[in-house]
């Protein structure tokens, strides 16, 4: 199985082709479910401290905080061929 990893700061890398959406942590709904995952032991706070910037939403119900801002994520996961999940 191969494996495209991208990196969302501090040294930590998620599997591209699990990642469902990146998207900014700032709205009411976004912490709610940072709220329930975090409850339900599916919250990987991968910020080593500081603030939240992203939330990667994974496929199996994973919720990610990183705090590197969404859009550098998303430059970072087409770098690594993430346009062909679309695909």
């Amino acid at each position: 199985m191969d494996y495209r990893l991208v990196h969302i700061g501090f040294g930590n890398m998620v599997a591209a082709d699990r990642v469902v959406a990146i998207i900014s942590p700032a709205s009411a709904p976004i912490r709610r479910m940072r709220d329930e995952a975090r409850e339900a032991g599916f919250l990987v706070d991968a910020t080593q401290g500081r603030k939240t910037r992203a939330v990667l939403i994974m496929d199996s119900k994973h919720v990610i905080m990183s705090a590197i801002q969404p859009e550098t994520i998303s430059a970072r996961f087409e770098e690594s061929g993430g346009e062909d999940a679309a695909k």
